[in-house]
């Protein structure tokens, strides 16, 4: 991790203590890499070497990405720049509300705006400033309360139809009063394609090791030149799939006004300490997403596949059958096929309880596309509210999951439906 060093004249500037008590406060207290970056951003800008605060510069100095590394492939200085923007807001809605300064990061810059907040005149000055006015004011306060209220009514008119629709269910669930962001989380298309050449299923635990990542543990010892270099390659990179993007899109368009609060990160950049609160969507099955497994014990509805990794088609195992239900589910024997695929929407609360997580998980790619489009889809969300039992009365957040099929033609999902549902009761 970089160490940041000042100098007397930077401690002494009025922006830089701001800086540092912004990094102290509550809001960034578990995000140590937010607070390296803001720091490393913020003695940039003070010190006019804003010309060094390009992306790939951000990612080799903060982040300790390679020379030669790509940031078409790698969006993680991204990704940390938007949680930056929204960890601000979060400071000066609270902490920092009282501060003279304002710090911004504006779109399509890694500078950082520091911008002097006009604060209103005293109480006991403006009344002395007033008092000779105040004659004045009472001749003609009737006529202004009339014309604002005129005014007002207009504008109240003419503004409401333009209002905006907060997200349907069951993304409400996630968005909370307080305006905290929830993090949609795609697949790692690296550890799918890392299980394939290892043929071995893989813990969280083994997921999440520096060692497994960088493609050291697998099983095999002496890899040639091709295998090698790939492995390097799927170490670096962040990919996910089409599907992802496909359900990402669906849930920016049903939060609607607050699309702006939804934050895309990979399966690779999540932390266990992530899950101690707030609200996620985790998109793809254990075998594209292992983070899915860390709620696979709450779930009637579990992924299963063939003894050897990658190998026989997969199937989601029903635990408790009900009457007129099958015991196994089984979907397409590969992305890209044609036939029945299956895929689960699950809604849960964090272990803690201090929050909620929606899982759209699908047996192949098609299943998981399936998963978002179907719940973009209004009249499916009414069909799965009454399989549910929910009602517009019905208190909120309702755990449950659901389990969904979908026909697919070459690799395109259609026709999906529900099969069963189940109400989770934590």
């Amino acid at each position: 991790m970089r160490t940041l060093e000042t100098d007397s004249e930077l401690r002494t500037d009025p922006r830089w203590q701001l800086i540092e008590r912004i990094i102290s406060s509550s809001s960034f207290q578990k995000s140590a890499r937010v607070r390296e970056l803001l720091c490393y951003m913020a003695e940039k800008t003070l010190r006019g070497q804003t010309q060094d605060l390009t992306e790939h510069a951000i990612g080799r100095a903060v982040f300790g990405k390679p020379q030669d590394y790509s940031v078409v492939e790698d969006s993680s200085v991204r990704v940390q720049v938007r949680q930056l923007r929204l960890k601000l807001h979060e400071y000066f809605g609270g902490d920092g509300h009282d501060e003279t300064w304002l710090v911004e990061i504006p779109k399509g810059s890694y500078a950082i705006a520091f911008r002097k907040i006009e604060r209103k005149m005293p109480a006991s000055e403006a009344a002395s400033t007033a008092a000779p006015r105040q004659q004045k004011w009472l001749r003609v306060l009737p006529w202004t309360l009339a014309c604002l209220f005129l005014a007002t009514t207009v504008v109240a008119w003419l503004l409401r139809p333009l209002a905006a629709a907060p997200p349907p269910w069951p993304l409400s669930v996630l968005f909370t009063s307080s305006r905290q962001p929830v993090q949609v989380v795609v697949a790692d298309v690296n550890y799918g394609m890392m299980r394939l050449v290892d043929q071995q299923p893989v813990t969280l635990e083994r997921y999440l090791s520096p060692s497994y990542r960088s493609g050291e543990d697998i099983s095999n010892p002496h890899p040639t030149v091709r295998e090698a270099r790939m492995m390097r390659y799927l170490s670096d990179a962040l990919l996910t799939s089409y599907a992802d993007l496909v359900v990402a899109d669906s849930l920016l368009r049903m939060s609607k006004s607050a699309s702006n609060l939804l934050i895309i990160r990979s399966a690779r950049e999540l932390r266990a300490r992530d899950l101690e609160e707030g609200n996620f969507v985790f998109v793809g099955s254990p075998s594209s997403n292992p983070w899915v497994s860390y709620f696979q014990s709450k779930l009637n509805f579990q992924e299963r596949e063939g003894a050897v990794v990658g190998e026989g088609p997969k199937y989601f195992l029903n635990l408790h059958p009900k009457p007129g239900e099958q015991e196994k589910y089984q979907g397409l024997a590969f992305t890209g096929s044609s036939g029945e695929d299956y895929a689960t929407i699950a809604m849960l609360p964090l272990p803690g309880g201090h929050g909620n997580v929606l899982i759209l998980q699908g047996l192949q790619q098609e299943g998981t596309e399936a998963a978002g489009l179907f719940l973009a889809d209004a009249d499916n969300r009414r069909k799965l509210q009454q399989s549910l039992g929910i009602t517009s009365s019905t208190p909120e957040p309702v755990y449950f999951e659901a389990l969904i099929r979908n026909q697919a033609v070459a690799g395109a999902p259609s026709a999906t439906s529900i099969i069963a549902t189940r109400l989770i009761h934590p």
